[in-house]
């Protein structure tokens, strides 16, 4: 679960000391956000996709599609919108942005309330491509990925329950059942996730999602979440390699590495298929849910452990440092967390190690594959991660969290042998309902 899932990504940017320096500038812009952080963003990066614009209204990304109505129905259906890497895996965009949104509006939301609401998705839609726009060649994010979501804490409002299709316990009873007394049960009514290759795409996003702009990729702004939301929080992000070593005060962190703790993942056999984290019944069929973590990770002990040392707490005990590569570049697609790597745990243990990926993996379902979507990226400010997983019910996220627990392990083994457990601290939980797209402008719990 919370293992440092990113990917090979796609930064083809130069290395000279004066392109790092802009890279670290347009990450720092997206960190401080608002118009201030925009006008940082367009003044100053690079981009062989548009032309150098003043402001959001003048962005020459690739728009949206003329008929929205060919979109997917599924928020989620992300896949075929992302970039991948010599290897075939999926590759997130650089900049990632979550919103935790409190509800201001009226107690119980009108149809004119959700019309609102649903325009001003539909102006990011408009104004921007989905990701790479479905070029499966395509080697940058040119446009925007966004999903909303809601919490049962926005649900209450409602005198009826959510059916039982749908599957969303409070993030206070995730806490309980995890027997995790310490982390913040999040009290937010909704998230909005979001991302983009370009820091001016997300902050655009933000901006005009907000009523903040008139224009965005010269398309008109019309709706707005103001009257119905207000930002209580923002957890931004990064996605790239090298990035980490730049960002985080940790000199033993890889040049090449992808996330703090040194090694990629989100390899094609530990993601899901999209119709395995989907609903695939009830009023809220083709969506899905979401639980949203923050996590903080201890560097400096976890690179006191040699490389081969933190290969077997990553993976397994089976797993050779010189075949996994520095940060798991060697491994490619395949994570070689096998069910022969599987079966071996308890062995493992007896001899006093265990892998975070081989303990998770007892969660995988029948045909061997992981039960939840992992979205999640590198948090700004101190080495940590922002957690972001998606699937069809938050109790197979319950499922792969136990595993990676190790309840299933007979045998006793000390904190700093046991996967990666002593070297990560949880301090935020949130749990989501993500609607379909057609429901996704605030929902009743019976639509």
């Amino acid at each position: 679960m919370p293992c440092p899932h990113s990917h090979d990504t796609t930064d083809r940017s130069d290395d000279s000391d004066g392109q790092l320096s802009r890279r670290q500038m347009i990450r720092a812009a997206v960190a401080i956000g608002g118009m201030s952080g925009l006008s940082a963003c367009l003044n100053r990066e690079p981009t062989d996709v548009s032309e150098p614009a003043e402001t959001a209204a003048d962005q020459q990304f690739p728009p949206g599609p003329e008929d929205l109505g060919t979109l997917p129905e599924r928020q989620h259906a992300w896949t075929d919108y992302l970039v991948r890497d010599r290897f075939g895996n999926t590759v997130l965009p650089q900049h990632q942005t979550i919103l935790m949104l409190d509800y201001t509006g009226p107690e119980t939301p009108s149809d004119d309330d959700r019309e609102q609401v649903e325009s001003a998705f539909r102006t990011l839609e408009r104004a921007y491509q989905r990701g790479t726009g479905g070029d499966s060649s395509a080697v940058q994010h040119e446009g925007l990925l966004f999903v909303v979501g809601y919490a049962p804490a926005y649900f209450d409002r409602f005198d009826t329950d959510l059916p039982d299709s749908v599957d969303l316990p409070s993030s206070r009873a995730v806490l309980s059942e995890l027997d995790e007394p310490s982390p913040s049960a999040d009290s937010h009514d909704a998230v909005i996730h979001l991302a983009a290759g370009f820091g001016s795409v997300v902050l655009s996003a933000e901006q005009a999602l907000f009523g903040d702009l008139d224009h965005v990729n010269g398309v008109p702004v019309d709706g707005t979440l103001a009257e119905h939301f207000k930002v209580a929080e923002r957890r931004t992000g990064f996605i790239g390699r090298g990035q980490p070593a730049q960002k985080y005060d940790g000199d033993e962190i890889p040049d090449n590495a992808p996330l703090s703790m040194g090694f990629k993942s989100g390899f094609g056999d530990n993601l899901p298929r999209e119709d395995r984290i989907t609903i695939p019944n009830g009023p809220f069929a083709e969506g899905t849910t979401m639980q949203v973590s923050r996590l903080e990770h201890d560097i400096s002990s976890w690179y006191d452990n040699s490389h081969q040392e933190r290969t077997e707490r990553m993976f397994s005990p089976s797993h050779d440092s010189e075949d996994v590569g520095e940060v798991g570049e060697d491994l490619a697609s395949f994570s070689s967390v096998t069910e022969e790597v599987v079966e071996e745990t308890e062995a493992h243990a007896e001899d006093g190690v265990v892998g975070h990926g081989q303990k998770v993996a007892h969660a995988r379902d029948e045909d061997f594959r992981q039960r939840i979507m992992r979205r999640d990226f590198n948090s700004t400010g101190e080495p940590g991660m922002h957690f972001d997983s998606w699937q069809r019910e938050i109790e197979d996220f319950l499922a792969v969290r136990r595993a990676m627990n190790g309840e299933h392990v007979d045998t006793d083994v000390d904190s700093e042998d046991d996967g990666i457990l002593e070297f990560i601290d949880v301090t935020n939980r949130a749990t989501f309902l993500m609607p379909p797209r057609s429901l996704r402008a605030l929902p009743s719990p019976h639509p």
